[in-house]
């Protein structure tokens, strides 16, 4: 990841803390609360209102919410306080993003995968509404308690002005200008992960091709598994980080003839050393290799070099002026960490002093 966003706080946090009431007040408490009723929201009046509301109402969405925290919660009932015990540290382990991303051994991740034989009908009902959830935001008993999704993308592109996709460095993000939005990738894909489809720690706006194209349901978490079969916890980018990545990119060609230039011929290599791992699964969750190659090989960066050309013979530009140049302008207008990148092994191979020496 090529930046962090900036957390924006709003009033949709509102439905983690329900999550939390539910999982900790209601589902882990129903080995000694008894039947399943309304009074057990009580301590949290303003879920208790929702809750009462979907009782009463008989629309999909609201049998969908409330149906499945009835099911859970009896699911719950004859657990022993081990078993309990074990779920609240998965719950704790999986909303703790930022340990999750640093691969801190003290922070127990699961996954549906990870369930004992013992917890599979519990599995069976919290995967189906954890994977929902996050697209039943919108019922208007819950919608009045936690706000609009569409608003807060709104604050969130005001405070992350960057207007580039952090994931690519390469695609604009659709703005506050926009009717439309970006989609919010879960991190921790939910189709993998119960209890943080609705975390907004884990969920960062993507472009399309990171989002759907590449990334889709890769876990970052774990590495792809191995031919026989086993894989293993990794290291990752907290996509909310409050310190920049500072990526290093190097970019080595192997011939000067841009006109023929394969992705074979590009050679990258990703620093600094002290990131390796969370670069090393950062290019395997996202395609960057492929991605960036790929640009390298385009008309785009044909028409980096025709740039250097043009400004050589119009104004005496030299190699070392032009790379100065970009290394100057901001990193993420018009793709320039990549122009950057490529027009230094330009200058490496003498592409550029070509260029100065017969225009």
């Amino acid at each position: 990841m090529l930046f962090p966003y900036a957390y924006v706080p709003h009033q949709m946090e509102k439905m983690q803390t329900f999550i939390d009431f539910i999982f900790y007040a209601v589902w882990c408490q129903a080995p000694a609360k008894g039947d399943y009723k309304l009074d057990l929201f009580a301590a949290n009046h303003e879920l208790h209102e929702v809750m009462t509301a979907f009782h009463y109402d008989d629309s999909k969405a609201a049998d969908f919410f409330s149906g499945h925290v009835e099911r859970i919660y009896g699911l719950f009932a004859p657990l022993n306080p081990c078993q309990i015990e074990q779920l609240r540290l998965w719950y704790r382990a999986n909303n703790d993003i930022e340990n999750v991303c640093g691969n801190d051994p003290t922070t127990p991740l699961k996954r549906y995968s990870d369930f004992p034989a013992s917890l599979n009908d519990l599995r069976d009902q919290l995967a189906p509404f954890f994977k929902g959830l996050y697209s039943h935001l919108d019922i208007a008993a819950l919608k009045a308690k936690i706000g609009d999704i569409d608003d807060h993308y709104e604050s969130f592109v005001k405070t992350n002005k960057t207007g580039k996709c952090p994931f690519c460095g390469m695609n604009d993000l659709l703005s506050e200008y926009h009717s439309k939005r970006e989609a919010y990738d879960h991190y921790l894909p939910k189709a993998l992960y119960p209890f943080n489809s609705i975390n907004f720690k884990n969920l960062a706006p993507a472009c399309h091709h990171c989002n759907s194209s590449y990334k889709t349901s890769k876990d970052p978490a774990y590495t792809p598994k191995d031919p026989v079969g086993s894989t293993q916890r990794r290291s990752v980018f907290n996509p909310f980080a409050k310190a920049p990545n500072n990526i290093e990119l190097n970019v080595s060609l192997q011939h000067t003839n841009i006109d023929t230039l394969t992705m074979a011929d590009v050679k990258l290599q990703f620093g600094p050393a002290n990131l390796t791992e969370k670069i090393g699964t950062w290019r395997d969750v996202y395609g960057i290799d492929e991605r960036y190659k790929a640009k390298f090989c385009s008309p785009d960066a044909k028409d980096w070099i025709e740039q250097f050309r043009i400004v050589n013979r119009r104004h005496k530009t030299t190699a070392e002026e032009h790379l100065d140049d970009i290394g100057d302008a901001d990193p993420f207008a018009n793709l320039n960490f990549l122009k950057n990148a490529f027009m230094q092994a330009c200058q490496s191979n003498g592409l550029l002093a070509t260029i100065e020496k017969y225009g």
